[in-house]
């Protein structure tokens, strides 16, 4: 048969609760307040946390600096009979750079055009099929993508990944991988 704890022990088991009961009370309302915390940075702080750029900074690489990338442009070599630029597209940059080793070339491009999602992706879709591409899309795109695709040909050497971004009535088409300019 079970019998009670002790007065004593049951008297240091209630003391202990009631502690703890405070001292959770306690500690709650010191966290909670019924406005929000205000804090001023000093002017040091917010210079470091919101620098101002230059007149003459720009935040797309140097052509000069990169001689296989494009800012607005194709970049010469760049593989368009594979990879052409849908009608009416904006090419914003792109590049092509032979893989060292290979005979592939690292190729990216990213472009913005006003053309429907479906529209775009077929427009990029179609030449690589008919190159011998085989497309793998996945069966939902990336959270905050409108469409993503996969493209590979061979024995998966060359490998293309297409994303499109629909955002404010425009869409922003990223392409990158390694392919080779001729069909193996």
């Amino acid at each position: 048969m079970l019998r009670p704890a002790p007065l004593a022990a049951r008297v240091r088991y209630g003391l202990a609760a009631a502690v703890v009961a405070l001292v959770v009370g306690v500690a709650t309302a010191a966290c909670s307040t019924s406005a929000p915390g205000q804090a001023s940075p000093t002017g040091t702080a917010v210079a470091l946390a919101t620098p101002e750029p230059s007149p003459s900074e720009t935040l797309l690489p140097d052509a000069d600096g990169a001689p296989h990338s494009a800012v607005g442009e194709l970049v010469t070599g760049f593989p368009v009979a594979l990879i052409p630029v849908p009608t009416g597209a904006e090419v914003l940059l792109s590049s092509a750079a032979p893989a060292d080793g290979t005979d592939l070339t690292d190729v990216s491009l990213n472009l913005r055009t006003a053309q429907d999602t479906a529209g775009l992706l077929d427009a990029v879709r179609a030449p690589l099929l008919a190159a011998g591409f085989v497309e793998n899309a996945p069966p939902a795109a990336e959270p905050g993508l409108a469409a993503q695709s996969t493209f590979s040909r061979g024995d998966g050497s060359e490998l293309l990944v297409v994303g499109i971004l629909d955002r404010d009535g425009e869409r922003t088409l990223t392409l990158g991988g390694r392919v080779r300019a001729t069909a193996p």
